[in-house]
């Protein structure tokens, strides 16, 4: 479900190679929860669509030209969608980099297909909860801006 509550969730899958992101989406296209909305193949693309889908999820491969700047970008283009990295490099300097751009989940080719659609679903339940979190943040302070000026001057004594 995405974050709506309704539905698959919506991945962009950006790949630089034409054969990952058609093996990407056919795989995911077996599960009932998950739903390609698009594919982009460079970052100019990717952005693009980020702007006018609006996907849940979106799974990039960091070694496409300027992966990182790409995912900031793209974070920044499409705040409300969650980044998953694809990618070969499993050292600590990417994932250190990856985290700083706003990653929410990092995975390895070298990893199974049942942790890359873990990291999804995960990526999508941060998320979902995230989303949860501001409205309730949103709520409270309604809340507390709601009261009387005396009643918070006396709780704040």
């Amino acid at each position: 479900m995405n974050a709506r509550g309704t539905g698959p969730i919506r991945l962009l899958l950006v790949d630089s190679q034409l054969a990952v992101r058609k093996g990407l989406g056919m795989r995911f296209a077996l599960e009932e929860d998950l739903e390609v909305v698009g594919e982009a193949g460079d970052g100019a693309e990717a952005i693009s669509l980020a702007r006018t889908l609006h996907p849940d999820v979106i799974l990039i491969d960091i070694d496409i030209p300027g992966g990182i700047a790409l995912t900031e970008a793209l974070r920044s283009s499409s705040p409300r969608s969650a980044v998953v990295i694809l990618t070969l490099h499993d050292d600590a300097a990417t994932r250190e980099r990856a985290t700083e751009a706003g990653v929410v989940a990092f995975v390895t080719k070298h990893q199974t297909e049942e942790a890359l659609l873990a990291a999804i679903r995960g990526a999508q339940a941060a998320r979902t909860n995230e989303g949860r979190h501001d409205r309730t943040s949103a709520n409270r302070e309604e809340e507390h801006t709601n009261e009387p000026d005396d009643m918070r001057e006396r709780r704040d004594l």
